[in-house]
């Protein structure tokens, strides 16, 4: 069995060696531990009136050799971390003792983000990866089809690679090109529709049309992506309530993605969205008053996709005080579940809108 002193020569090399990290992944691709890898950053869009997670930021488009570096970092952190866990006595496997003994061995390691990242994705099985920033699928399609090879033959334990992208991004992409990127290794695409109603659209700035948005799932979706779409409830505030959620149905409808995963607007300070509401130019629903749009979105859902409530903002109770919504990452099987998704929102009219969290009181402290 090794001590402290046999593993600082893997520590050591552990100390020099690191990949650029974002902030940003969905909540299914922490709940998996999934390593999280920039193939660009920030956002090239980054002008939607309810977003502040790019402002400030300039994009970045990542050469292939870049990202390329960043990956064999990760496999050769992996490497290390593997060969001192047989060093160690555990015959290859990622344990909390293992971690310890390797921090002991150098405490810079602590500070070390893309050690503690891929310890955590290995200890995980390390079969997922999510690929940063806002919209990898910008990346020329040959170039990225080349990282995802790279990725894929570096680290083949990988079972799934997800990224954000964007529906505008989607709609003009030729369909081989979506077929190039699927078969290098892109397995599923995270997609904020956040509405399908197109005055709407306009509002935020999304950049994007209902027909666009629409064109760009069904793409996706023909080259055999698993689509995971989001969406917002309240963003129309009380103004747009109806059309949001019946537009939102209609373009959900037309594309059919396996996901749909509902992300409640919570305003951020220092976005416009956010001094407009401040400036009661627009209005934001009451917990009930969500509620009975989400009921309207979903009575107008015709879909088979998995309905998800996989957020803390999602934080309506029932009757006993525990969540109203399932919040597990594979959510409500449409249209099985369909009637029972109505009954819980039915059971969510019927408790007090006091005991329901309320967006208004959060927004009310942000701003102080």
């Amino acid at each position: 069995m090794a001590d402290g002193n046999d593993l600082r020569e893997h520590a050591e090399k552990l100390r020099n060696l690191s990949f650029k990290i974002g902030k940003y992944r969905p909540p299914s691709e922490g709940g998996s531990a999934s390593l999280l890898l920039r193939v660009s950053e920030n956002c090239p869009w980054n002008r939607c009136t309810f977003c502040e997670m790019y402002k400030g930021q300039p994009f970045v488009y990542r050469p292939v050799a870049e990202i390329n570096g960043d990956i064999d970092a990760v496999a050769a952190i992996r490497d290390e971390i593997t060969a001192a866990s047989w060093k160690l006595g555990a015959a290859g496997n990622i344990t909390r003792e293992l971690g310890a003994a390797l921090l002991a061995a150098s405490r810079a390691l602590s500070g070390n983000d893309s050690f503690i990242m891929v310890l955590n994705w290995l200890a995980a099985g390390g079969n997922t990866a999510f690929l940063q920033d806002a919209n990898s699928i910008v990346m020329r399609p040959a170039e990225f089809a080349s990282v995802l090879q790279h990725l894929r033959t570096s680290l083949k334990s990988l079972t799934r690679v997800t990224s954000y992208a964007r529906s505008k991004t989607l709609a003009h992409i030729k369909q081989e090109d979506l077929g190039l990127i699927r078969t290098a290794g892109l397995d599923r695409l995270h997609i904020g529709l956040e509405t399908g109603d197109d005055e709407l659209l306009t509002q935020i700035n999304k950049g994007v049309t209902q027909a666009e948005q629409i064109a760009g799932g069904r793409r996706a979706m023909a080259a055999g992506f698993q689509v995971s779409m989001y969406w917002m409830p309240d963003l129309g505030g009380r103004e747009r309530w109806r059309q949001h959620a019946e537009n939102t149905a209609q373009a959900l409808s037309a594309i059919n993605p396996h996901y749909i995963r509902s992300r409640p607007l919570v305003p951020r300070p220092g976005t416009p969205l956010f001094e407009d509401i401040a400036a009661a130019r627009l209005h934001l629903s009451s917990p009930h008053q969500r509620l009975e749009e989400l009921a309207l979105m979903i009575d107008r859902l015709e879909v088979s996709s998995k309905v998800c409530f996989d957020h803390a903002m999602n934080s309506w109770v029932d009757r006993r005080g525990g969540l109203l919504f399932r919040q597990g990452y594979e959510g409500y099987q449409f249209p099985q579940e369909k009637p029972l998704l109505l009954g819980r929102i039915e059971e969510g009219l019927a408790v007090a809108e006091s005991l329901h969290g309320d967006v208004r009181a959060m927004m009310a402290m942000r701003s102080l």
